[in-house]
C-alpha cells in the first residue's frame, strides 16, 4: 500500500484541505509509488499565513545565531544521507553515485551560506563628513516563495533554502508534484535541528492548482523558480503584474568546444558525463559539442566508444518522468541523421520496464535541426564540427539560450578569449570547477537572477540605506 504524505506547514505535517493525494511512480521499475497531498490555494495560504507569523522573529535573531542552525541542519542532511538518498532513488531512479553526490552538494548549500552571511550578509558605513553617520543594510524581503522542478529536488531545493534562510527569510516551497518527498523530509530534519515553527514550510502539488496559487498570493514578498522556458515566462508575468522580484532560472542548450590542441582525454570525459550525469536532466548539460573540424571524426569516435560500454541502471538512471520520456523518444525519431550511437528505447531486460533512453550521439548535425537547438533534457548528444575560432564562437553563441558553457584549448589565453565572448551566464575553461561557491543563472532565455555564491545571499535581501545627522 502506497505511503501518503502530507503538506508541512508550521512545523508539522497537514493534510490537505481537499483531502486528495496524488500518485507517484517509480521511474527505474514502473511501479507506482508513494502519494503525495494535491495542494491548493486554501493550502497555500495556511502555509503563507504560517511564515508571515514566524518570519520576524527569525529575521529578528543575528547572522549568527541563524548561522548556527544552518549548520545544524547541514549536520542532519548528513546523518541522514541514506534515508534521503532512498527517498530519491524511489522517485528519480537515480544511481547511487548521483544521489550521494546531490545528497553531499545539498549539506554543503547550509554549510557555505552559515559561513558567508556572518562576512557578508551585513551592510557598509558610507563616509559622509563629520556630523553625518550613514549606513547601509541588508534586510530580508519576509515570506518568500520557491519553486522547484523534478530533475535535483533536494539539490535544488537546499540551492534556494539556505540563502534565503541565512538572510532571515521565511520560505513557503512548493516541489514537483513527481518528486516532493525528500524536501517533506529535509523540513523535518530542518525543524529537529532547531528551525523554528513556520519558518520553512512545504506545499506539495501541481503548478496550475498550488504552484501558481503560490506565485499569487499577496503575502509573497519574492519568488524563485526553476523549469522550463514557457512556465518561467508565465510566472514572470504573474510577478510582473505584483512587481514581484524573481529569480527565473529556465534551462539551456549549452556547448562544449574543443579545440585541436586540448586535452582530448578531459574534453572526452566532459562530453561523456554531460550524458550521464543525471541522465542528461540538467539544465546546464553541455549537449552541444562543437569540435575543430580536424580532430572532430576522432573526438565523436571516441565519445561513442564511452558512451556504448554505457550500462542503465549503473552508470546512469532512467528518465524521471513520462511525459519527458516521450519528448526525448519523439526528438529521437524525428532526428535529421541516424545515431553514432543510441537512438532508442530499451527493449529487453530490466531497463525496458522502466523509462530507460539510450545515450545517444547524433554527428555532423545541421546546426538549424530541432535536436540541436532545443533542450532535449536527456541522454543526447549532437556534434558539430567547427573551422576556426570566430566559427566556434559563432556557433557557441547560435542558441537563445544562454546558461553554461565549456571550452577545451591547449592554448589557455584563447580559453579564457572566447569565455569572455560566449553569452552564457557561466563558462568553465579547460574543466574549470562550477560549485556551490560560483554564482550560477542565465543569459537570453535562460533566465535572470543568480543561485549559487555570494550572489545568491544578495538575491534574498533588501539593500536599506540609513542617515542621521549627528547632533
Amino acid at each position: 500500500m502506497a505511503i501518503r504524505h502530507d503538506h508541512w506547514i508550521d512545523g508539522r505535517h497537514t493534510p490537505p484541505e481537499g483531502r486528495a493525494w496524488l500518485p507517484t511512480l517509480d521511474p527505474a521499475t514502473g511501479k507506482p509509488g508513494d502519494e503525495i497531498a494535491a495542494g491548493s490555494p486554501a493550502d497555500v495560504a495556511r502555509a503563507v499565513v504560517a511564515a508571515e507569523n514566524a518570519r520576524h522573529a527569525w529575521a529578528h535573531r543575528s547572522p549568527a545565531e541563524r548561522a548556527a542552525v544552518l549548520h545544524r541542519i547541514a549536520d542532519a542532511v548528513e546523518a541522514d544521507a541514506e534515508t534521503l538518498m532512498e527517498l530519491e532513488r524511489a522517485c528519480t531512479g537515480k544511481v547511487l553515485a548521483q544521489l550521494r553526490l546531490e545528497v553531499e552538494t545539498s549539506a554543503a548549500y547550509f554549510r557555505y551560506y552559515a559561513g558567508v552571511v556572518r562576512a557578508a550578509g551585513q551592510g557598509q558605513v558610507i563616509e559622509q563628513g563629520a556630523g553625518v553617520h550613514t549606513y547601509t543594510r541588508y534586510e530580508p524581503y519576509g515570506v518568500v516563495g520557491v519553486i522547484t522542478p523534478w530533475n535535483l529536488p533536494l539539490n535544488q531545493a537546499c540551492r534556494a533554502l539556505a540563502p534565503a534562510l541565512a538572510m532571515g527569510n521565511a520560505v513557503v516551497i512548493k516541489p514537483s508534484e513527481f518528486t516532493s518527498v525528500s524536501t517533506l523530509r529535509l523540513a523535518g530534519l530542518a525543524a529537529e535541528a532547531g528551525l523554528p515553527a513556520g519558518v520553512l514550510n512545504v506545499i506539495t502539488g501541481t503548478g496550475p492548482e498550488a504552484g501558481e496559487a503560490l506565485a499569487a498570493h499577496p503575502g509573497i514578498r519574492r519568488l524563485a523558480f526553476t523549469g522550463s522556458v514557457a512556465t518561467g515566462r508565465y510566472l514572470a508575468g504573474v510577478a510582473g503584474g505584483r512587481l514581484l522580484p524573481l529569480t527565473l532560472e529556465l534551462g539551456g542548450k549549452s556547448p562544449l568546444v574543443v579545440f585541436a590542441d586540448a586535452d582530448l582525454d578531459g574534453a572526452v570525459a566532459a562530453a561523456v558525463t554531460a550524458l550521464t550525469a543525471n541522465s542528461g536532466q540538467v539544465c546546464s548539460a553541455t549537449t552541444r559539442l562543437l569540435v575543430e573540424e580536424s580532430v572532430h571524426d576522432e573526438v565523436v569516435d571516441r565519445v561513442v566508444t564511452a558512451v556504448a560500454g554505457l550500462r542503465p541502471g549503473v552508470d546512469f538512471g532512467p528518465l524521471i518522468t513520462e511525459a519527458q520520456y516521450r519528448k526525448v523518444l519523439d526528438l529521437l525519431a524525428d532526428a535529421p541523421v541516424p545515431p553514432a550511437t543510441g537512438g532508442g528505447p530499451y527493449e529487453e531486460g530490466s531497463a525496458a520496464r522502466g523509462l530507460y533512453v539510450r545515450p545517444t550521439v547524433f554527428a555532423r548535425v545541421d546546426p538549424d535541426a530541432p535536436v540541436a537547438r532545443e533542450e532535449v533534457f536527456g541522454p543526447v548528444l549532437v556534434t558539430v564540427p567547427f573551422e576556426d575560432e570566430d566559427g566556434a564562437l559563432e556557433l557557441a553563441n547560435d542558441t537563445e539560450y544562454g546558461l553554461v558553457a565549456a571550452v577545451w584549448s591547449g592554448d589557455l589565453a584563447r580559453g579564457l578569449r572566447l569565455a569572455e565572448r560566449i553569452e552564457a551566464g557561466q563558462v568553465a575553461v579547460n574543466g574549470g570547477p562550477l560549485t556551490v561557491e560560483t554564482p550560477f543563472g542565465g543569459y537570453k532565455r535562460s533566465g535572470y537572477g543568480r543561485e549559487k555564491g555570494l550572489a545568491a545571499l544578495h538575491e534574498y535581501a533588501q539593500l536599506k540605506t540609513v542617515s542621521a545627522t549627528l547632533r
